[in-house]
């Protein structure tokens, strides 16, 4: 068993580079060069240096402590990761990291940041808060975490293979074509992509750089005369990519292109790059080069969220095989965990998680999850992103609760999905009249219609009413986009509190996920997958895509409208007739007791 990191030492190392680099602090997010919420062991920069491994957050190293930043997911995960008192914890919007650090910084502070890991949006948050403090923000030329890092892993060398136009619905010629047009409509001679998702959307391909997510790392330069420049390491790319891609796609190494940028960028030429996802050098070229800067969100990104026929058909495809596994494992679980605890040999936390992925397996289509499982029971599913290890033995009581968010990537689309679970009738306090509100808010907003036009914070209020109405809540959003064999979370669309100016359009993926959550005790969410859709009226609402069984032990049915009560018993009655021929005995038995008409 490998020692546990030193992080005092790391830390030290890191001080001592910075003063060796003329700095007095250092910005330390937790992107990569490509602002990307799931990074490769190689980008593990923020873990490295303070052991949190969330997805989301930042750090700001000074001399006298290493400032962490969470959002309220990983509030709990992080003071247990970060527990040794040289870091200091700070909610990432309630106390903004550009604002804490205006008040740290003394007058003459040189305070660094990799240009390639920090977007232009978090530089501007940061150089305004810096302006009346007088200090100095510095762009290195060599990562500092780098150089104090002897056994950083190597960058990933993920083969790349072509994504049929059978899965894909449309040919990256087509694309190309689509986007050049709308490049010259807003006057655009140039486009940077630097998010490897748009990249293997456009280019109809696929990888295995990181860790749930079948895409190979890379950057890309669109030209308006349609030339195509692709920056990807060439040891990824065989034949078979040659031979896929448009001849106007000419390939480059990674490390090429922000000189490439610099000798292609014209001054008064706009270049249109996303000021949310590409880096602060990337800009930094287009101000030297005296280029007109078009920022925006991505042209890419909004055409790769609004899937087309054939995207829709793969994911409502692979939603009944993921179905069917959930299925399975709703059975299997009901019957082990009471089962096995009378035996004293209670299912664990990880074992769940292994058996949900083992049915996966058995469904056509399966490659491998979409992200990392959180199965947790108890007081450990209040912390909404937790993980299990190897050596994991928590045990699923017969009397607790247990919650299980999974996802899978298959051949033809992206799943997941979330179910709260109850074992026994001796629950928490308060826990079915909490289950029941997140249920009341998940059909809240299942089911609402809309007028085109409505975007994500509109409604999200509407999804929350009946946990406020209890004077409850949850600290995450209400729904994010999802891609095809894509990430599990997509831009631009998503539900929540945050303002976030994106038409909901037909063809959009997004999850509905309420929850609520208390510390120590446990935690509740339902999420299902939705397609956005509209009616003949013009109205636009969700059509649901995930076929997976909500129990309903802990509701409160005097609680229940008789529109509740209808939409659950004709979800089931549904989900029956969808993959009722494709499960087991023993699930289709767990079903008809389980599932059925509520009154």
């Amino acid at each position: 068993m490998l020692d546990a990191p030193d992080h005092r030492t790391i830390v030290s190392a890191l001080r001592d580079e910075l003063a060796k680099q003329g700095l007095d602090a250092f910005i330390l997010p937790r992107y990569d060069a490509h602002q990307a919420e799931y990074v490769a062991p190689h980008d593990e920069r923020l873990a490295h240096v303070t052991g949190f491994t969330g997805s989301a957050g930042m750090a700001i190293v000074t001399p006298d402590t290493v400032a962490i930043f969470v959002d309220g997911r990983y509030v709990v995960q992080a003071a247990n990761q970060c527990a040794d008192p040289i870091f200091s914890h700070h909610h990432l919007h309630n106390e903004p990291p550009e604002n804490w650090l205006a008040s740290a910084a003394s007058s003459d502070w040189k305070i660094g940041y990799d240009a390639m890991h920090l977007p232009p949006v978090w530089y501007d948050r940061f150089f305004s808060a810096l302006t009346e403090t007088c200090a100095e923000l510095v762009a290195t030329k060599t990562n500092p975490v780098d150089v104090v890092w002897p056994d950083q892993p190597a960058p990933p060398m993920g083969k790349i293979e072509p994504f049929p136009l059978q899965f894909a619905g449309k040919s990256a010629a087509d694309k190309i074509s689509e986007l050049v047009s709308e490049m010259r409509a807003q006057g655009a001679a140039l486009l940077v992509e630097t998010q490897p998702d748009n990249i293997a959307w456009l280019l109809n391909v696929r990888g295995s750089d990181v860790a749930f997510n079948p895409i190979p790392l890379s950057f890309l330069l669109v030209d308006v005369s349609g030339e195509v420049y692709w920056f990807v390491a060439d040891r990824k790319v065989n034949a078979d990519i040659t031979d896929h891609l448009p001849a106007h796609v000419h390939l480059l190494p990674m490390e090429a292109l922000l000189t490439t940028l610099t000798d292609k960028a014209q001054a008064g030429q706009g270049v249109l790059f996303d000021p949310d996802f590409s880096p602060e050098a990337v800009r930094s070229v287009l101000r030297t080069k005296g280029a007109k800067e078009h920022a925006q969100g991505g042209l890419i990104t909004l055409a790769k969220a609004r899937k087309n026929q054939i995207e829709v058909e793969g994911l409502r495809a692979c939603h009944i095989a993921d179905g069917v596994a959930w299925t399975e494992f709703c059975a299997w679980l009901a019957h082990e965990v009471p089962a096995r605890a009378t035996s004293g040999h209670p299912v664990t936390e990880r074992e769940a998680e292994q058996k949900i992925l083992s049915f996966r397996r058995q469904q056509p289509g399966f490659i491998y999850e979409s992200f990392n499982t959180i199965s947790a029971a108890a007081g450990n599913a209040a912390m909404c992103h937790y993980a299990t290890g190897p050596d994991n033995q928590v045990p699923i009581s017969s009397d607790g609760t247990y919650l299980l968010d999974s996802g899978g990537q298959y051949e033809t689309g992206t799943t997941d999905a979330t179910r709260s679970f109850a074992f026994g009738t001796h629950r928490p306090e308060g826990y079915d009249r909490a289950y029941t509100a997140v249920f009341k808010a998940f059909h809240a907003i299942a089911t609402l219609r809309f007028p085109a036009g409505t975007q994500g914070h509109h409604i999200d209020a509407i999804c929350r009413r009946p946990l406020w109405d209890l004077g409850l809540d949850y600290d995450h959003g209400t729904g994010h986009g999802i891609g095809h064999r894509l990430s599990v979370h997509e831009h631009p669309q998503r539900i929540g509190k945050p303002y976030n100016p994106v038409d909901l359009a037909p063809g959009m993926i997004l999850s509905i996920e309420p929850g609520y959550y208390e510390t120590d005790r446990f935690g509740i969410r339902i999420e299902n997958l939705f397609e956005i859709v509209q009616a003949e009226d013009g109205f636009i609402g969700f059509s649901n895509l995930t076929w997976i069984p909500i129990q309903t032990d802990m509701l409160l049915l005097d609680k229940l409208s008789d529109a509740e009560r209808s939409w659950l018993n004709s979800y089931h009655a549904e989900l029956v007739q969808r993959i009722g021929s494709h499960l087991s005995a023993k699930a289709v038995s767990w079903v008809s007791s389980n599932c059925g008409q509520i009154i």
